[in-house]
Protein backbone atom coordinates (compact mmCIF):
# COMPACT_ATOMS: atom_id res chain seq x y z
CA UNK A 1 0.00 0.00 0.00
CA UNK A 2 1.60 3.39 -1.14
CA UNK A 3 2.77 6.56 1.78
CA UNK A 4 -0.80 7.97 2.83
CA UNK A 5 -0.52 12.03 1.88
CA UNK A 6 -1.72 14.20 4.31
CA UNK A 7 -3.60 16.87 2.10
CA UNK A 8 -6.80 17.05 2.13
CA UNK A 9 -9.39 16.35 -0.71
CA UNK A 10 -12.67 18.15 -1.46
CA UNK A 11 -15.31 17.93 -3.44
CA UNK A 12 -16.38 21.08 -5.64
CA UNK A 13 -19.09 22.35 -3.58
CA UNK A 14 -20.53 23.44 -7.45
CA UNK A 15 -20.22 19.44 -8.21
CA UNK A 16 -20.11 17.26 -4.96
CA UNK A 17 -19.66 14.20 -7.17
CA UNK A 18 -16.26 14.19 -9.34
CA UNK A 19 -17.99 11.44 -11.34
CA UNK A 20 -17.67 11.17 -14.98
CA UNK A 21 -20.00 9.01 -16.69
CA UNK A 22 -17.18 6.36 -18.31
CA UNK A 23 -15.48 5.23 -21.38
CA UNK A 24 -17.17 2.61 -22.91
CA UNK A 25 -20.22 4.13 -24.20
CA UNK A 26 -20.51 1.81 -27.19
CA UNK A 27 -20.31 -1.33 -25.03
CA UNK A 28 -23.48 -2.88 -25.63
CA UNK A 29 -23.12 -6.01 -23.33
CA UNK A 30 -23.54 -10.05 -23.79
CA UNK A 31 -26.17 -10.76 -21.37
CA UNK A 32 -30.11 -10.20 -21.34
CA UNK A 33 -32.76 -7.75 -19.38
CA UNK A 34 -35.00 -9.88 -17.10
CA UNK A 35 -37.50 -9.19 -14.64
CA UNK A 36 -36.97 -9.99 -10.99
CA UNK A 37 -40.32 -9.43 -9.13
CA UNK A 38 -40.77 -5.13 -8.80
CA UNK A 39 -37.16 -4.91 -10.39
CA UNK A 40 -35.57 -4.90 -13.98
CA UNK A 41 -32.27 -6.61 -13.69
CA UNK A 42 -29.55 -7.41 -16.69
CA UNK A 43 -27.91 -10.69 -16.06
CA UNK A 44 -24.78 -12.75 -17.91
CA UNK A 45 -24.43 -16.40 -16.96
CA UNK A 46 -20.98 -18.32 -17.42
CA UNK A 47 -20.68 -20.61 -20.31
CA UNK A 48 -20.60 -23.48 -18.10
CA UNK A 49 -22.99 -23.92 -14.93
CA UNK A 50 -22.43 -23.10 -11.86
CA UNK A 51 -23.51 -22.38 -8.27
CA UNK A 52 -21.59 -18.87 -7.46
CA UNK A 53 -23.14 -15.70 -8.38
CA UNK A 54 -22.32 -11.76 -7.86
CA UNK A 55 -24.25 -9.27 -7.47
CA UNK A 56 -23.45 -5.50 -9.07
CA UNK A 57 -24.78 -2.66 -8.03
CA UNK A 58 -24.56 0.52 -9.65
CA UNK A 59 -23.07 3.58 -9.71
CA UNK A 60 -25.41 7.37 -9.51
CA UNK A 61 -25.39 5.93 -13.22
CA UNK A 62 -27.84 3.60 -13.02
CA UNK A 63 -27.78 -0.02 -13.97
CA UNK A 64 -27.84 0.00 -17.78
CA UNK A 65 -24.50 2.48 -17.74
CA UNK A 66 -22.47 0.29 -20.47
CA UNK A 67 -19.48 0.38 -18.37
CA UNK A 68 -21.21 -1.43 -15.41
CA UNK A 69 -22.43 -4.32 -17.50
CA UNK A 70 -19.19 -4.60 -18.73
CA UNK A 71 -17.79 -5.54 -15.33
CA UNK A 72 -20.87 -8.18 -15.06
CA UNK A 73 -19.73 -9.37 -18.26
CA UNK A 74 -15.89 -9.95 -17.29
CA UNK A 75 -17.26 -11.33 -13.96
CA UNK A 76 -19.32 -13.88 -16.05
CA UNK A 77 -16.49 -14.40 -17.96
CA UNK A 78 -14.50 -15.68 -15.04
CA UNK A 79 -17.00 -18.37 -14.14
CA UNK A 80 -20.04 -16.25 -12.08
CA UNK A 81 -23.01 -15.74 -12.92
CA UNK A 82 -23.78 -11.57 -12.76
CA UNK A 83 -26.78 -9.89 -12.18
CA UNK A 84 -26.98 -6.07 -11.85
CA UNK A 85 -30.53 -4.90 -10.68
CA UNK A 86 -31.98 -1.78 -10.49
CA UNK A 87 -31.72 -0.43 -7.59
CA UNK A 88 -33.48 2.73 -8.28
CA UNK A 89 -36.40 0.64 -9.01
CA UNK A 90 -37.30 2.95 -12.07
CA UNK A 91 -36.27 6.50 -10.82
CA UNK A 92 -33.87 8.46 -13.33
CA UNK A 93 -30.26 7.74 -12.69
CA UNK A 94 -28.09 10.91 -12.52
CA UNK A 95 -27.31 12.29 -16.03
CA UNK A 96 -23.68 14.43 -17.09
CA UNK A 97 -26.15 16.72 -18.40
CA UNK A 98 -28.08 17.50 -14.57
CA UNK A 99 -27.67 20.22 -12.55
CA UNK A 100 -24.71 19.36 -9.75
CA UNK A 101 -26.63 21.66 -7.33
CA UNK A 102 -29.27 19.42 -6.90
CA UNK A 103 -27.59 16.51 -6.78
CA UNK A 104 -27.79 16.20 -2.90
CA UNK A 105 -31.17 16.38 -3.17
CA UNK A 106 -31.13 14.18 -5.48
CA UNK A 107 -29.28 11.67 -3.67
CA UNK A 108 -31.81 11.90 -0.89
CA UNK A 109 -34.11 9.94 -2.77
CA UNK A 110 -32.23 7.14 -3.49
CA UNK A 111 -30.40 6.15 -0.06
CA UNK A 112 -28.41 3.46 0.06
CA UNK A 113 -28.69 2.14 2.96
CA UNK A 114 -32.46 0.99 1.93
CA UNK A 115 -32.01 -1.33 -0.50
CA UNK A 116 -32.71 -5.08 1.47
CA UNK A 117 -35.72 -5.05 -0.19
CA UNK A 118 -34.10 -5.25 -3.72
CA UNK A 119 -31.70 -7.54 -2.47
CA UNK A 120 -33.54 -10.34 -1.23
CA UNK A 121 -35.56 -10.40 -4.35
CA UNK A 122 -32.73 -10.65 -6.17
CA UNK A 123 -31.11 -13.50 -4.16
CA UNK A 124 -34.21 -15.19 -4.16
CA UNK A 125 -34.34 -15.34 -8.19
CA UNK A 126 -30.79 -15.91 -7.77
CA UNK A 127 -31.55 -19.13 -5.87
CA UNK A 128 -34.35 -20.18 -7.51
CA UNK A 129 -34.01 -19.77 -11.17
CA UNK A 130 -30.09 -19.88 -11.29
CA UNK A 131 -29.38 -22.57 -9.03
CA UNK A 132 -27.26 -20.29 -7.08
CA UNK A 133 -26.11 -21.23 -3.38
CA UNK A 134 -23.38 -18.89 -3.45
CA UNK A 135 -23.69 -15.16 -3.78
CA UNK A 136 -21.18 -12.37 -3.22
CA UNK A 137 -21.92 -9.01 -4.21
CA UNK A 138 -19.79 -6.00 -5.53
CA UNK A 139 -20.83 -2.04 -5.80
CA UNK A 140 -19.32 0.91 -7.24
CA UNK A 141 -19.87 4.55 -5.47
CA UNK A 142 -23.35 4.62 -4.70
CA UNK A 143 -23.05 0.92 -5.09
CA UNK A 144 -20.23 0.69 -3.05
CA UNK A 145 -22.23 2.39 -0.02
CA UNK A 146 -25.24 -0.64 -0.78
CA UNK A 147 -22.64 -3.11 -0.42
CA UNK A 148 -21.16 -1.93 2.95
CA UNK A 149 -24.60 -1.38 3.82
CA UNK A 150 -25.73 -4.85 2.97
CA UNK A 151 -21.88 -6.32 4.80
CA UNK A 152 -23.42 -5.00 7.62
CA UNK A 153 -26.93 -6.48 7.59
CA UNK A 154 -27.56 -9.55 5.00
CA UNK A 155 -26.47 -13.07 6.78
CA UNK A 156 -27.08 -14.87 2.98
CA UNK A 157 -24.49 -13.21 1.32
CA UNK A 158 -21.17 -14.76 1.64
CA UNK A 159 -18.75 -11.67 0.77
CA UNK A 160 -18.66 -7.88 -0.80
CA UNK A 161 -16.60 -5.88 -2.59
CA UNK A 162 -17.02 -1.96 -2.44
CA UNK A 163 -15.36 0.25 -4.80
CA UNK A 164 -14.80 3.94 -4.18
CA UNK A 165 -17.71 3.29 -1.94
CA UNK A 166 -18.82 6.88 -0.18
CA UNK A 167 -17.50 6.61 3.69
CA UNK A 168 -18.85 9.56 4.73
CA UNK A 169 -22.47 7.92 5.33
CA UNK A 170 -21.08 4.97 7.30
CA UNK A 171 -19.57 6.39 10.37
CA UNK A 172 -19.02 4.10 13.04
CA UNK A 173 -20.73 1.48 10.91
CA UNK A 174 -17.84 -1.22 10.98
CA UNK A 175 -19.10 -4.37 12.47
CA UNK A 176 -19.15 -6.42 9.21
CA UNK A 177 -20.93 -9.59 9.09
CA UNK A 178 -18.79 -10.90 5.80
CA UNK A 179 -15.63 -10.59 4.27
CA UNK A 180 -15.29 -7.38 2.39
CA UNK A 181 -12.47 -5.66 0.33
CA UNK A 182 -12.67 -2.04 0.40
CA UNK A 183 -11.12 -0.48 -2.97
CA UNK A 184 -10.15 3.22 -3.06
CA UNK A 185 -8.55 5.97 -4.92
CA UNK A 186 -5.09 7.53 -3.87
CA UNK A 187 -6.21 10.98 -5.29
CA UNK A 188 -10.01 10.18 -5.40
CA UNK A 189 -11.10 14.32 -4.85
CA UNK A 190 -14.47 12.80 -3.81
CA UNK A 191 -13.20 10.53 -1.04
CA UNK A 192 -10.22 12.17 1.08
CA UNK A 193 -7.52 10.05 1.93
CA UNK A 194 -8.03 11.10 5.63
CA UNK A 195 -11.37 9.15 5.26
CA UNK A 196 -9.66 6.08 4.05
CA UNK A 197 -7.20 6.12 7.28
CA UNK A 198 -9.98 6.58 9.37
CA UNK A 199 -11.69 3.82 8.23
CA UNK A 200 -8.98 1.23 8.34
CA UNK A 201 -8.30 2.47 12.12
CA UNK A 202 -12.01 1.68 12.53
CA UNK A 203 -12.01 -1.64 10.86
CA UNK A 204 -9.50 -2.65 13.30
CA UNK A 205 -10.86 -1.83 16.14
CA UNK A 206 -14.16 -3.23 15.68
CA UNK A 207 -14.48 -5.31 12.71
CA UNK A 208 -14.31 -9.30 13.56
CA UNK A 209 -14.07 -10.91 9.82
CA UNK A 210 -11.48 -10.81 7.46
CA UNK A 211 -11.34 -7.44 5.36
CA UNK A 212 -8.94 -5.40 3.00
CA UNK A 213 -8.82 -1.47 2.33
CA UNK A 214 -6.80 -0.84 -0.65
CA UNK A 215 -4.96 2.30 -2.14
CA UNK A 216 -4.57 2.56 -6.18
CA UNK A 217 -1.72 5.16 -6.56
CA UNK A 218 -2.65 8.42 -8.47
CA UNK A 219 -6.27 7.23 -9.48
CA UNK A 220 -9.17 9.03 -9.05
CA UNK A 221 -12.68 8.29 -8.36
CA UNK A 222 -14.04 5.30 -10.72
CA UNK A 223 -11.32 4.24 -12.61
CA UNK A 224 -12.28 0.40 -11.96
CA UNK A 225 -14.68 0.54 -13.98
CA UNK A 226 -15.52 4.17 -15.49
CA UNK A 227 -11.74 3.84 -17.60
CA UNK A 228 -11.19 1.41 -20.31
CA UNK A 229 -7.71 -0.37 -19.50
CA UNK A 230 -6.86 0.03 -23.23
CA UNK A 231 -7.26 3.95 -23.46
CA UNK A 232 -4.21 5.09 -21.18
CA UNK A 233 -0.90 2.87 -21.32
CA UNK A 234 -0.30 4.39 -17.69
CA UNK A 235 -3.73 3.68 -16.03
CA UNK A 236 -3.65 0.32 -17.45
CA UNK A 237 -1.58 -1.52 -14.62
CA UNK A 238 -3.87 -0.35 -12.35
CA UNK A 239 -6.97 -1.20 -13.54
CA UNK A 240 -5.86 -4.59 -14.11
CA UNK A 241 -4.62 -4.82 -10.82
CA UNK A 242 -7.76 -3.75 -9.25
CA UNK A 243 -9.84 -6.00 -11.58
CA UNK A 244 -7.43 -9.35 -10.96
CA UNK A 245 -7.50 -8.77 -6.84
CA UNK A 246 -11.43 -8.43 -7.37
CA UNK A 247 -11.97 -11.47 -8.84
CA UNK A 248 -9.42 -13.13 -6.60
CA UNK A 249 -11.11 -11.77 -3.29
CA UNK A 250 -14.60 -13.47 -5.03
CA UNK A 251 -12.59 -16.68 -5.57
CA UNK A 252 -11.47 -17.02 -2.43
CA UNK A 253 -14.89 -16.21 -0.43
CA UNK A 254 -17.47 -17.73 -3.02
Amino acid sequence: MPEKQTRFHMANEERPCLCNIGDRFDYRGLGQEVQVEHIRAYICKPSSSTDKAVIVIQDIFGWQLPNTRYIADMLAANGYIAICPDYFVGQEPWKPSDDWSIFNDWLKTRDASRVDREADAVLKYLKQQCGAKKVGVIGFCWGGMAVHHLMLKNPELKTGVSVHGVIKYFEDRYSLLHPTFFIFGESDEYIPIEQVTIMEQKLKQHCKVDYNVKIYPGHTHGFVHRKREDMNPKDKPFIEEARKDIINWLNKYI
